[in-house]
């Protein structure tokens, strides 16, 4: 079996493993004691979060531990806002944060602040001076993660801290992706992380919170780490996590080069192996171990289901896996391709003939799903002289649109436009992102009695 999803969880890396099972022994007792087994208890914790801390890049009593890196997130935006309240309630977000910040703008917005949320380019990052001018006399906080969980893309941290910096207003980066590769540069006011993406035990996150930050913990107080984590703490995970964050950075440069050459060739092979193919994100300021591409004409599920069969672990963003039937927030932002959304991201000490098999399965693979839903043959049809067609797709999900689209585009003549009549949310973004591909011209939206209407007008043959 290859295990392709680091990027959701890495498997437990054997220093974890190790720390964990010896801290079980060691670390039971309560840290706040003074008798022997809490002073001992307190040693751990200390010396992990002195090794968090270093590997952060922030002083040890900057940092505490929490129980996830969704609760570090929560935790380290509603504090700033609350330590920053006098100077006003706006917060800015980019369009693509994890979806633990945005719930924290959602529930900061019902509570009657503001929120904006800032555009991406299609690569899936931000543009530092489109960020900046986002900057206002009443903001309190400012979020960007470092790299995008979903396609890799590195955020220009630096470049908006320094923005950020002049304006006078704290920018807290979710670096749970990226914390595995190295310490963030860049001014940064608040810091959060997640253990299980770089091979610590689940049910562990971290929060650094500068010097200098105003700062206001929020719900009861309590008297274990700094009153910003409250609960009895998890010694044994927290060293296996700080012991796991120490061990990958000691690998980190030898494997970012190795499997930066093996997602390279992924992105590479992919697009020549199979038709209809986009590889999205950016393509240099990336993560070295994960990449996303999107297969015209294919469901989402049934594409992860087939991978699985052949022994592959992937995961996808595409509304076709969703039990929501919505797109991925991030594929949306972007304004590129969600179905037959594939994400591949490498552990550490991924073999590349694990990578060499995948690139062997995936095109008969996507061809089996294919024809399974009946996709357009890749030569063209006898055209038609219409001057406009209707397709009639409602009730039908992604991939289907999409499919029923491309049959009939080659029966009307070169200026001539299609209707495509959907009820189906991922449609909004698959016709566009499809016309895109394809050299096509998309109009816009129409209003329909039922669902929306897709106006794509044919500007050149397939």
């Amino acid at each position: 079996m290859s295990y392709f999803d680091a990027a959701s969880s890495a498997p437990l890396h054997p220093v974890a493993r190790q720390a964990l099972q010896a801290s079980l022994d060691e670390g039971w007792a309560d840290p706040a004691r003074l008798y022997r087994e809490g002073r001992r208890a307190r040693l751990l914790l200390d010396a992990a979060r002195e090794a968090a801390a270093e590997a952060v890049g922030c002083r040890p009593d900057e940092l505490v531990f929490t129980t996830s890196g969704t609760r570090a997130v929560h935790t380290g935006i509603s504090g700033a806002l609350a330590g920053r309240r006098r100077v006003g309630r706006h917060l800015i977000v980019s369009a693509v944060e994890h979806s633990s910040a945005l719930h924290a703008a959602e529930v900061h917005h019902d509570e009657g602040g503001t929120v904006t949320e800032v555009p991406v380019l299609r690569t899936g990052a931000v543009s530092p001076d489109t960020y900046a001018e986002a900057l206002r006399p009443d903001t309190a906080l400012a979020c960007l993660q470092s790299a995008n969980h979903e396609v890799g893309t590195e955020q220009p941290v630096a470049a908006v801290a320094e923005a950020c910096r002049a304006a006078g207003v704290p920018l807290l980066v979710d670096a749970a992706q990226s914390l595995a590769w190295g310490p963030v540069e860049g001014g940064w006011s608040l810091l959060t992380g997640s253990a299980h993406k770089w091979g610590g035990p689940s049910g562990v996150g971290l929060l650094a919170v500068r010097k200098g930050v105003r700062y206001a913990p929020q719900g009861p107080v309590d008297e274990r780490e700094s009153g910003r984590a409250p609960g009895f703490e998890n010694i044994p995970g927290i060293v296996a996590a700080a012991a796991s964050l120490r061990a990958v950075r000691a690998e980190a440069a030898a494997e970012s080069a190795r499997l930066r050459e093996l997602t390279d060739r992924i992105r590479a092979r992919v697009p020549e192996l199979v038709p209809d193919v986009e590889v999205v994100g950016d393509p240099v300021r990336r993560l070295p171990h994960l990449l996303t591409f999107s297969c015209l004409y294919v469901d989402g599920e049934t594409l992860l289901h087939e991978l699985d069969r052949e022994s592959f672990s992937v995961s996808s963003g595409s509304s076709c896996t969703s039990s929501t039937l919505t797109p991925s927030h991030v594929l949306k932002a972007m304004g590129v391709l969600s179905e037959g959304n594939v994400r591949v991201s490498l552990p550490l000490g991924t073999p590349a003939e694990d990578v060499d098999r995948f690139l062997d399965v995936l095109p008969g693979t996507v061809a089996t799903v294919r024809e399974k839903l009946g996709a357009p043959s890749t030569t063209p049809t006898v055209t038609v002289h219409e001057d406009s067609l209707v397709v009639d797709a409602l009730g039908k999900r992604c991939p289907i649109p999409v499919i029923e689209l491309a049959k009939v585009i080659n029966d009307v003549p070169v200026g001539a436009t299609i209707r495509v009549l959907s009820d189906d949310e991922a449609a909004r973004l698959d016709i566009p992102a499809w016309c895109e591909m394809r050299g096509q011209e998309y109009v816009g939206e129409e209003p329909a009695d039922r669902g929306t209407a897709y106006v794509v007008r044919r500007t050149a043959p397939l």
